[in-house]
């Protein structure tokens, strides 16, 4: 489970280099360099096992591209070798176009849009594209040759493929999703093949469906696993490879984690994902960590199938200090938490969390990347485990220099107490609602009796979102907090406050194309926590929509009544999660989460825009190189490209082990 953010502001810390941070500019996006503080300083052993891993997470990146659309390696693989052999003019406008087309398959990992889901627009024509390819010798392209027609369909043809993920009530959410996940199958088809599957009465209830696509055979539905010897095998055995080198130079209790792991990537048994999890939550005292595996379900409508993500890192330990103070009172939270006492776990268990440096994003972390990740996903494996949490600070920092200086508080934040305040104390609001987002939100609660948990179909996603995200506003501004020496006042939860409403109720519009709905799960719910309030607190005024000279702006007039609002849904929402409402959680999803007003939408776009400011930002990864002397490894460098191009190139070339079609 994840958190994103819109805009993200400075972290201390160690030193950092005065080099640029935005290493490349198209179309809503902006590619970022992040750096490694601290990876110098580790022990050798340390350093050889963050090589390893970040090798096992490069190799994933072809399953995601398959994952999010069956040709999307064909469509990818067609334009980089346009890209890399067209020896024309390369100055025209549709080259350009083309180019930035490229470049926006390379950061989606594929032809719909990373966040919108929908289809993307080419500036270039098909017949252009094929005059190009023309200018190219066949053998260029190989056995992409017979596959040119499908590629130009899916790039060209409006009518198909229209969105990655379709969320729309009422309709077929499986026939009409571009995703890979399915194949021949309706929803309806889905959801009896897994209900049928699943025994209501196993207390460790495993996750069918995550590791698999479910495709038509003989009159009915088929899994083809994704492990070695089925399907994304020769990209997997590249990973269990680089596994095997880490798991050589890894310590226990990790040594154990990985060999599970490896385990599960060859038999493809979801106990053995179980098991993988549990010592993975056990293990708090690994400096170096990762994650690697089909983890985060939001990509499939139905929130069952997984996509490949990979993260390594290791610990922050300067930074560690808020983390291990809210975890060691997570049960203080539990307790005082204002949901039904039915839904409150008794005892919180296995509950920590860190903040930690990243040095390889892969899969779906890559180039975009959550700012705080909450596993395991399992609820029976929370509640007898407990999960691990991490907040990213070297991905923060490298957001905030970015954003620096690009006007937007003085654009968007009507009143200037406002703005002194998020100035001051926004990016420990930001830490802290992160936090308490993933360490205590996701890991709070429990369900009724009866309940396993996939009860919420096509909302939970939403749904578990904005628990999360209203457990850590609602702390954000408890006494607590104080009492806890994280905060200093209640400013701090004014400055939180302040930006989420904002964000939820308008500037997060800036990433929404003209004329659509809001799809993805973050966002609707940021927009569900943020109308709701504004709606139950007319009465007393507590958030109003100002228009002065010309332009709407959002203020909170009443904060401490904002956090009772917090508390109020957070109650209902544990409800719904914990009961398995479906109807109350649709409802609340579609009254307050989907429509946008499309003159506040074109508003905020049209302002947003004329700062000149990309609603989207990623990174390039740092390169890690072993350095050996007389057969051995006595070190291994770090370095920063700052060319995504050459990245995204080398990486096709290096860790592109699938074939077009799987």
């Amino acid at each position: 489970m994840t958190v994103t953010a819109l805009a993200l502001t400075s972290c201390g810390g160690a030193s950092r280099s005065e080099t640029p941070w935005i290493v490349d500019r198209f179309d809503d996006i902006k590619v970022i360099r992040y750096e490694v503080p601290g990876f110098e300083q580790l022990p050798l052993e340390e350093k050889e096992l963050i090589y390893y891993l970040a090798e096992a997470t490069k190799c994933g990146r072809d399953i995601l591209f398959d994952q999010n659309f069956k040709y999307n390696l064909a469509v990818r693989r067609t334009l980089e070798t346009v890209y890399e052999n067209y020896e024309g003019d390369r100055t025209t406008a549709e080259w350009k176009a083309l180019e930035k087309y490229l470049k926006k398959v390379w950061f989606a990992n594929g032809i719909h849009h990373h966040y919108s889901n929908d289809k993307f627009v080419p500036e270039f024509t098909e017949g252009y594209l094929l005059d190009v390819i023309e200018t190219i010798p066949e053998e260029k392209f190989g056995e992409l040759n017979p596959l040119r027609g499908e590629v130009c369909k899916a790039i060209f043809d409006a009518s198909l493929y229209k969105t990655r993920l379709n969320q729309t009530a009422g309709e077929d959410l499986i026939a009409t999703s571009s995703n890979n996940y399915y194949e021949g199958v309706t929803q309806a088809e889905v959801e009896k093949f897994y209900a049928d599957m699943a025994d209501p009465h196993d207390p460790e209830p495993i996750s069918y469906g995550l590791n698999s696509k479910l495709v038509r055979e003989d009159g009915g539905g088929r899994e083809r696993v994704w492990k070695i010897g089925g399907m994304y095998s020769p990209a997997i055995e590249k990973i269990v490879y680089w596994l095997e080198k880490a798991q050589a130079v890894a310590a226990e209790p990790q040594k154990s984690n990985i060999a599970a792991l490896i385990s599960y990537y060859k038999t493809g048994d979801l106990r053995e994902f179980d098991r993988y999890n549990i010592g993975w939550v056990k293990d708090t005292v690994s400096n170096v960590d990762f994650v690697n595996g089909f983890i985060e379900d939001y990509g499939d409508p139905l929130g069952r199938k997984a996509s490949w993500e990979g993260i390594v890192d290791f610990m922050d330990k300067e930074a560690c200090h808020r983390t291990e103070v809210i975890s060691e009172n997570a049960q203080w939270f539990e307790d005082h938490s204002p949901v039904d006492p039915r839904y409150r776990k008794e005892k919180v268990k296995g509950v920590s969390a860190k903040v930690i440096t990243v040095a390889m994003l892969g899969g779906d972390c890559y180039p975009a990347t959550p700012i705080g990740i909450n596993l395991p996903n399992a609820d029976w494996i929370r509640k007898e485990y407990g999960s691990k949490s991490v907040t990213i600070d070297n991905i923060t920092y490298a957001y905030d220099m970015a954003a620096h200086g690009n006007g937007f508080n003085e654009e968007f934040v009507l009143r200037a107490d406002d703005r002194a305040v998020m100035d001051k104390y926004g990016k420990l609001a930001d830490d802290l609602h992160t936090d308490l987002h993933e360490c205590l939100g996701h890991g709070s609660g429990q369900l009724a009796p009866g309940v396993k948990g996939g009860e919420l179909k096509s909302y939970s996603s939403t749904l578990e979102e904005t628990r999360a995200d209203l457990f850590g506003l609602y702390y954000l501004g408890d006494p607590k907090m104080v009492e806890l020496g994280l905060v200093p006042s209640f400013d701090v939860a004014k400055a939180g406050y302040a930006k989420y409403i904002l964000n939820g109720m308008m500037t997060q519009l800036a990433r929404i194309e003209p004329g659509k709905n809001v799809e993805e799960s973050h966002m609707r719910n940021r927009k569900l926590i943020c109308e709701w309030c504004y709606e139950r607190g007319k009465a007393d005024n507590v958030i109003e929509m100002v228009r002065e000279n010309g332009k709407t702006y959002v203020v909170v007039n009443d904060y401490e009544k904002l956090r009772g609002l917090f508390g109020d849904m957070l109650r209902e929402i544990q409800r719904i999660k914990s009961e398995g409402d479906y109807e109350a959680g649709r409802a609340l999803v579609e009254r307050y989460a989907v429509q946008v007003d499309p003159e506040l939408h074109k508003e905020v776009r049209d302002r947003y825009y004329a700062l000149s400011i990309e609603p989207y930002g990623g990174f390039v990864n740092p390169e890690f190189e072993l350095v050996e002397k007389d057969g051995k490894i006595v070190d291994v460098k770090i370095s920063y490209p700052a060319d995504y191009v050459k990245q995204m190139l080398g990486y096709s070339k290096d860790y592109s082990f699938l074939p077009n079609i799987n």
